[in-house]
């Protein structure tokens, strides 16, 4: 049983208890499959302990506590593979959070000038938080650290607390590059390597049930997606022609006719030979290893135009794979070489300036930390910077849906509690902070890896040991902790979202009705008629670019889906209720790449009418995404087009989208 369906059931099971709470709230709580990264907790152990243990043996713990909750934030920056990325992810916000607790230094105990100044940080935080991942961490730390220099009295003079902040985010970064001169590839490598065995296990799954099929599919175009970006965002950084990322790059092309040709198999209606899914894990294996020995492939023979179709990618595959110096100036980059960071960085700030969504977003942010900021101004509030810190770490569309995370943050604020009002009752005060952060510290990736209530759970407790390291109260910090998370969530659920019509009103159907219209014109694209040989040279790589930015695409759509199957109603049970019909566009589009290949392979092409009937029922498909709020399935349609074409299983899959999005009467 697919794990959809499992968790469909068990939300509708949920539903008929008594009592039960709702499938948004069971979802969030469910913890994910995710293995732990044990090298993480290892390098947070030692990464957050260190410098507490520094601090005391200079007998001056405060300084080893900021240097501590720079390393956290390093901690949490640390999400990438690639060693730039990391890089990236690390230096680039703390640089930029050193900017911010600088800025909260100059206006702390200033009254409403503070409370000015957080609110037009807080617009510029949420504005380049839209630009990328980098930058939103970056927005994010920009904040929490203006917050905490606003609201906390650092030592002196101004710069000690920036430098400390800093000095502990990039002790995480120097233990996170220990590996990088033996594994200066290996994230590359190992990206490429994994493409291979998720193609590996959709093929093997291909010919059987579709919704495994269909699993092991979405497996492959995250695999791909993530090795394109680690392998192209290197290339970025690499003048000229770099011989080991060119064949990289190499073998992530030869995986794309592989991919195509999968669709085609699956089609065929039974499993291919274990041979085929056999010798692609072969090649993954090579991939990581670097091996270049002569491939021996015993492969069965090929009959149909499937059959050939997989074939012939497979040989070629393992013939690319194994070369041990490709040629550097024929490779493709397929997506497209990346720009220069300056023209990209100077494109996402005009972006951002003139984006609607990025004013809006810093706008609901600025507006949330101003009220938080003008309350604990004109109502005492103990320890009331964790108000506004509890409002810029739940509204963050960009990390998950803000109705969840804050009910989820409440939640694990109070789990946290817990652990907290045993650590600061039972444990004295000095050496003994150590070993405790040792075991805290570590359980901060490993449980942010089950989900945002869990990692809450494991962050609460380290704040709260070190910021008693700061004040000094010991236990009397968890009430006034708890009701700041409470008021905290509370403004960022009435100010933050129900305020704001995008919250709760979702476009998830116009973003799915684009896609569809992107499907249509792939269709027209994939059987465009060619002049020539040049021509079809030309028309090949469009196709295929446009095919893996269109599953690119169905990939965001999945992720947004997914995220406003989170929320309460109206929008959870929206998303619901559209989601069968992303499943059926993903299954035009196999479709779609599986005529194609049989007719590379010796099948009739399609007539042109053909492929003008079939994108016109596309854009109807779109039209009536967009004005219709719920979909309503309709039994037993009737495909169009004749059962002997090339293109009737595109036909069956466009009826039986066309089913599902059927206006309401």
């Amino acid at each position: 049983m697919s794990t959809e369906r499992t968790e469909h059931i068990s939300s509708r099971r949920a539903r008929h208890l008594p009592l039960a709470p709702p499938a948004w709230l069971l979802g969030g709580l469910k913890p994910s499959t995710a293995p732990i990264p044990w090298a993480a907790v290892a390098r947070a152990s030692v990464a957050m302990s260190v410098p507490l243990a520094v601090g005391f043996a200079l007998d001056e713990p405060e300084y080893g506590a900021l240097a501590s909750m720079g390393a956290l934030a390093g901690v949490l920056g640390d999400t990438a593979d690639a060693y730039r990325m990391r890089v990236l992810n690390i230096a680039v916000p703390q640089l930029v959070g050193a900017v911010g607790v600088a800025l909260g230094t100059l206006v702390y105990g200033h009254g409403w000038l503070a409370v000015a100044a957080l609110t037009l940080i807080a617009l510029v935080s949420g504005m380049i938080s839209s630009i990328g991942t980098v930058a939103s961490v970056s927005g994010l730390l920009l904040l929490l650290n203006a917050v905490i220099g606003a609201g906390l009295p650092l030592p002196e003079p101004w710069w000690t607390a920036p430098l400390l902040l800093t000095a502990g985010g990039l002790f995480v970064l120097a233990l996170t590059l220990l590996g990088w001169p033996l594994r200066r590839r290996q994230p590359e490598r190992t990206a490429v390597a994994d493409t291979y065995r998720a193609l590996a296990d959709a093929l093997e799954a291909a010919g059987g049930p579709g919704a495994r099929y269909d699993e092991r599919r979405q497996e492959v175009t995250q695999a791909i997606n993530h090795a394109y970006d680690l392998v192209l965002g290197r290339r970025a950084r690499v003048h000229g022609r770099s011989p080991s990322l060119v064949r990289l790059l190499a073998q992530l092309n030869v995986v794309i006719p592989l991919v195509e040709a999968a669709p085609a198999a699956h089609l065929r209606g039974r499993p291919l030979p274990p041979e085929i899914p056999a010798a692609v894990r072969e090649l993954a294996d090579a991939v990581e290893e670097g091996r270049t020995t002569a491939p021996v492939l015993e492969l069965p023979a090929a009959h149909t135009p499937a059959e050939r179709a997989v074939d012939a990618a497979l040989r070629h595959a393992a013939k690319i794979v194994h070369v041990a110096e490709p040629d550097l100036n024929n490779v493709d980059d397929r997506l497209g070489r990346p720009a220069a960071l300056r023209v990209r960085a100077r494109r996402a700030v005009r972006d951002m300036v003139l984006s609607r969504a990025s004013w809006r977003y810093g706008l609901r942010l600025a507006l949330c930390i101003g009220i938080a900021q003008c309350l604990v101004s004109v109502i005492e509030v103990e320890r009331s910077y964790w108000v506004a810190l509890t409002v810029t770490f739940v509204l963050k569309p960009d990390f998950g849906s803000v109705f969840s995370r804050a009910v989820l943050r409440a939640l694990g604020t109070a789990g946290g509690l817990v652990i907290a009002a045993a650590v600061l009752s039972e444990v004295p005060r000095g050496w003994w902070d150590v070993p405790v952060m040792v075991v805290l510290a570590g359980l901060i990736p490993a449980f942010s890896a089950k989900g945002y209530a869990f990692q809450t759970a494991a962050i609460t407790p380290v704040i709260l040991l070190l910021s008693d390291l700061l004040n000094h109260q010991g236990f009397d910090l968890i009430r006034p902790r708890l009701v700041d998370s409470l008021i905290g969530c509370a403004i960022t659920l009435v100010f933050g979202y129900l305020l704001w019509p995008e919250s709760w009103h979702t476009r998830i159907g116009d973003r799915l009705a684009d896609t569809v219209d992107d499907a249509a014109r792939y269709v027209e694209r994939a059987f465009a008629p060619v002049a020539d040989e040049a021509a079809f040279a030309v028309a090949r790589t469009a196709r295929l670019q446009a095919r893996r930015r269109i599953y690119r695409d169905l990939s965001g759509v999945r992720s947004e889906f997914q995220r406003a199957l989170t929320e309460p109603p109206p929008t959870g049970p929206r998303a619901a209720a559209w989601w069968p019909l992303v499943v059926a566009v993903e299954r035009i589009v196999d479709a779609t790449t599986a005529a194609r290949v049989r007719v590379n392979h010796g099948a009739t092409p399609p007539p042109a009418g053909e492929v003008e009937s079939i994108a016109r029922r596309l854009h109807d498909l779109a039209d009536r995404v967009r004005s219709s709020t719920v979909p309503v399935r309709v039994e037993n349609a009737e495909p169009e087009g004749a059962g002997t074409s090339v293109l009737a299983p595109v036909h069956q899959e466009i009826a039986a989208a066309l089913a599902i999005a059927r206006p309401e009467s």
